[in-house]
């Protein structure tokens, strides 16, 4: 079967206020989707690997959102994280204590931070990252755009790690049955959306910086997930 040509279309959730009921629900209802596929384990498997077992001490995560994904993770790969640092950058303040205080008990030093991703990645470069990770996030835009979002995040992290939609018959049909799990509209309009957006093939590596020494990989994970992981090799 063909695979559908990929599409960039504004999600609902992206437009509506942070305080909007709709909002709040379909961020609870994506903690929801995100443990269907398996996001939070396919992530931690990918950190673990690229760095042979051991656990990053600087962590940025892009479109953090409410910082819950990150924690899971963080939980996942507990107690190897102790003393990481994680910096939570989204266009919303949307972290809450009690995630805080959670990354806190973990032993990591968390910090958010409020703006908009391209935005920080044409600032001046202070200091690398061990690694930049990023769910469900770079599909949200088209190839040009995102292809200046890698070189931006080229150019400060040692290790890149994505989980994005996988773009496939199968994912969309998921997408199209979300309200099965008790999905809100705004999160049914959108995670069909998110599969027409989504990566098949090499897409994300074609796309990545041709400059410095990488070492690319990109394949389907889980369910209905596509994985790409950059790790610098020098």
């Amino acid at each position: 079967m063909a695979i559908m040509k990929r599409s960039v279309e504004p999600e609902l959730l992206d437009e509506l206020p942070p305080d909007d009921p709709r909002a709040q629900r379909s961020r609870k209802d994506l903690q929801r989707v995100n443990a269907w596929m398996g996001n939070s384990k396919i992530m931690a498997a990918a950190l673990r690997s690229a760095f042979d077992g051991q656990a990053p001490r600087a962590v940025v995560d892009l479109g953090a959102g409410d910082g819950t994904f990150l924690l899971r993770v963080a939980r996942e790969l507990a107690p190897a994280w102790n003393g990481a640092r994680v910096l939570l950058l989204d266009q919303q303040d949307l972290l809450k204590p009690e995630a805080r205080e959670a990354f806190v008990a973990l032993r990591c030093r968390v910090e958010s931070l409020q703006t908009e991703v391209l935005d920080w990645l044409s600032e001046p470069l202070r200091q690398p990252f061990d690694a930049i990770v990023a769910n469900l996030f770079l599909h949200h835009f088209p190839d040009a755009q995102l292809a200046g979002l890698l070189r931006g995040v080229a150019d400060r992290a040692r290790v890149f790690v994505a989980v994005e939609p996988r773009r496939s018959a199968w994912s969309l049909a998921f997408a199209r049955l979300v309200g099965l799990i008790g999905c809100n509209a705004v999160t049914r309009h959108d995670a069909v959306l998110s599969v027409k957006a989504g990566f098949a093939g090499p897409e994300v590596s074609r796309l990545w910086p041709a400059a410095g020494d990488w070492s690319l990989e990109e394949r389907p994970a889980g369910r209905f997930s596509h994985l790409f992981i950059a790790r610098r090799r020098t």
